[in-house]
């Protein structure tokens, strides 16, 4: 609606003024409910009991989001799409495990694990997702999900867990982009792109460490997209390759300490 419309404007605006050419990614663009059953794996990772960055349960103990949502006091919330009806229960405490290469978006290893202090209850509200067991190459255009919450602004209450179905961009096209004028920018190796460009679909600025979803797999950690351009992206949304980081999750995961 054009209320909403004018919000994502002013936080375009507001996120270009605060991040400059590489804005960390958040809200879900022209994005639609997630139905109660579905993405039981999705965490709200908070900082002070504040939604920060999405998440995603990978294991009963382990959540996996981007490096960059290394905040203070950081928590996690599971089995809920609804963050205005979150009670105790819900909230896990966490231990960071944040990638030891990681220095900022732009230079790639946006990847931490979150280990639970207690054991998620699996059931009708919490599973997790999978992962890849390896490496392996998206399909361009094939169709993946992507989804987050995401504050509008300061004291803006979220709206219920939303969803889009992004196109996956191809490597070579999406470097491409990236490279020439207005970004000049050279992506890190360890990404893969999708949505934002030649759409109106993506993540913008909340959703940061939420996950791209294809097929049945978690594929993606969203990392950043440029200039926080919300509702016309002109230049593909970028997130982590996790096929890239399996054996650094593993490792992490047999850890009891991280």
């Amino acid at each position: 609606n054009s209320t909403m419309h004018a919000l994502l404007r002013f936080l375009s605006f507001h996120l270009l003024l605060s991040f400059g050419p590489n804005a960390l990614g958040s809200a879900i663009i022209n994005g639609e409910d997630v139905p109660d059953k579905k993405m039981l794996y999705m965490a709200s990772v908070q900082s002070y009991g504040e939604h920060k960055c999405g998440g995603f349960l990978i294991r009963n103990d382990f959540v996996l989001t981007a490096a960059h949502c290394d905040y203070r006091n950081l928590s996690v919330v599971l089995g809920t799409h609804n963050l205005k009806a979150v009670d105790g229960s819900m909230r896990y405490r966490v231990r960071k495990c944040k990638h030891p290469n990681f220095t900022k978006v732009i230079n790639g290893s946006d990847i931490m694990l979150l280990k639970l202090e207690k054991k998620a209850q699996l059931g009708k509200r919490i599973q997790p997702i999978p992962i890849p067991k390896k490496a392996h190459k998206l399909k361009d255009n094939a169709k993946c999900l992507v989804a987050g919450w995401g504050f509008i602004k300061k004291n803006v209450k979220p709206v219920d867990l939303q969803m889009a179905e992004v196109p996956v961009i191809g490597m070579e096209e999406c470097r491409s982009q990236w490279s020439q004028k207005p970004a000049e920018t050279k992506l890190p190796k360890d990404v893969l792109c999708a949505g934002g460009y030649r759409g109106n679909k993506g993540f913008c600025q909340g959703d940061s460490g939420g996950p791209l979803v294809c097929g049945k797999q978690a594929v993606g950690i969203v990392s950043f997209n440029y200039n926080g351009d919300c509702e016309y992206p002109k230049i593909p949304n970028v997130y982590v390759d996790i096929s890239k980081h399996l054996s650094w999750i593993n490792k992490n995961m047999v850890k009891k300490i991280c």
